[in-house]
């Protein structure tokens, strides 16, 4: 039955009884109008469980997730949406005259509403896309978000330009010719987002950050781990349960630090001081020595080096109570070179990476005694755990070597 044949009979029925022609011809128009829209609504309904049902079945036989991602993002459903849509606008239409005016709203209503469904179903497509490629080992530290948004942007551009045009009846080529004009206007009004995408793909093919990248960007108090990465903004959740949004194209123009080399080596880097007063620093006596010689951890060094300071000093027939002149062993250096042992012997401390202990230049707060090593374990709360353990020895050591550390003396009033 078409469109006439319903219409005429819905007519003739509210003819029999008693209307006007004219009202009759009306009111059947619009009964049938309100039929069609029964129907298509029960084709939605028909469609979108016979779609989800075969999309459920594929799921229960596949193993990709893939078909999953698309029905929690409801891409089924806005596939169905196309059964009723398209059936009212082949068929609701004609039951107006052409080029009136409710013919011409009937139609342009329909065809907003494809393209803003067509719009949609893209969207899940591509959302499901992404979503399942964040899935994969190899994308799941990529910023595909910022690709999607990017993507999204030009199609809701073309979808409101197809929509202006069907609106103002303007050619489509017209309103691109409009937008060519007005591109500078467009581009200010998109600096962010243009900055944001070239930003993006510098950061995707230079590999500078990855999702789950723990970075320290100062200038915008962040110090944690990236979420997200968008087109817009560079989500990071410090590690005190905060949340930081950097513009992304601040992560090509500022400078910030990434920890991943850290956290992909074999070690995590100690590079801390012991300040050491200079009026504790002094010669060491033969009465120090054999009391050093009792440190097992560098009995044989001390023994090896006494025996050579001794030896020199004998050919330049020096004294052995005569410190200033000729060689001798200090406290300090001597300090040095047992952190340098203590080091080398400590289970958590990786003797495979740069392992050393230095002496800084001299500071109004001391001398700085300088640890420079890398702990095996770079677990955050494991690492500092090594690091008070190594330096509450150190600090314990410190008087055994009649040494001071420097510390400030003030009073509060």
């Amino acid at each position: 039955m078409n469109n006439f044949d319903l219409r005429s009979i819905s007519t003739d029925i509210l003819v029999e009884y008693g209307l006007s022609p004219s009202w009759s011809f009306a009111l059947g128009t619009f009964i049938t109008f309100v039929i069609y829209l029964v129907i298509s609504w029960i084709l939605y309904k028909i469609s979108n469980s016979v779609i989800r049902g075969i999309f459920k079945r594929i799921i229960k036989k596949t193993k990709s997730q893939f078909d999953d991602v698309l029905l929690k993002n409801k891409f089924p459903r806005y596939v169905s949406y196309f059964v009723p849509i398209l059936f009212l606008y082949y068929l609701a239409p004609n039951l107006f005259e052409d080029e009136t005016t409710f013919h011409l709203l009937v139609t342009r209503v329909l065809e907003i509403l494809l393209i803003i469904n067509v719009l949609y179903t893209i969207r899940s497509f591509l959302k499901s896309t992404n979503d399942y490629l964040k899935l994969l080992p190899a994308f799941k530290d990529k910023p595909l978000d910022s690709y999607l948004q990017i993507v999204m942007i030009f199609l809701w551009l073309f979808g409101v330009i197809a929509l202006f045009s069907i609106l103002t009846g303007k050619n489509v080529g017209a309103l691109f010719a409009a937008l060519g004009a007005i591109s500078a206007v467009l581009l200010f009004i998109f600096k962010d987002t243009i900055l944001g995408f070239v930003a993006s793909v510098q950061i995707t093919v230079n590999d500078t950050v990855r999702i789950g990248d723990w970075i320290t960007m100062k200038n915008h108090n962040a110090d944690g781990n990236v979420l997200k990465i968008t087109l817009s903004s560079v989500i990071v959740q410090n590690f005190d349960k905060t949340y930081t949004s950097i513009p992304t194209y601040k992560l090509v123009s500022d400078s910030f630090v990434n920890w991943r080399g850290m956290e992909e080596s074999d070690g995590r880097r100690i590079k801390r001081s012991v300040l050491i007063k200079v009026s504790s620093v002094k010669f060491l006596t033969d009465i120090d020595i054999e009391k050093l010689k009792k440190l097992k951890l560098f009995e044989a060094f001390i023994q090896q080096r006494h025996k050579d300071v001794r030896e020199h000093n004998q050919k330049l027939g020096i004294k052995s109570d005569d410190l200033i002149n000729g060689r001798n062993l200090t406290n300090l250096g001597t300090f040095r070179y047992y952190i340098q042992y203590y080091l080398d012997a400590h289970q958590e401390v990786n003797s495979k990476m740069t392992l050393m202990c230095r002496q800084l230049a001299q500071t109004p707060k001391g001398i700085p005694i300088e640890i420079y090593a890398f702990s095996a374990d770079k677990v955050w709360v494991n690492y500092e755990a090594i690091m008070a353990d190594i330096f509450d020895h150190l600090y314990a050591s410190v008087a055994y070597f009649e040494l001071e550390c420097y510390e400030d003396k003030f009073s509060v009033e």
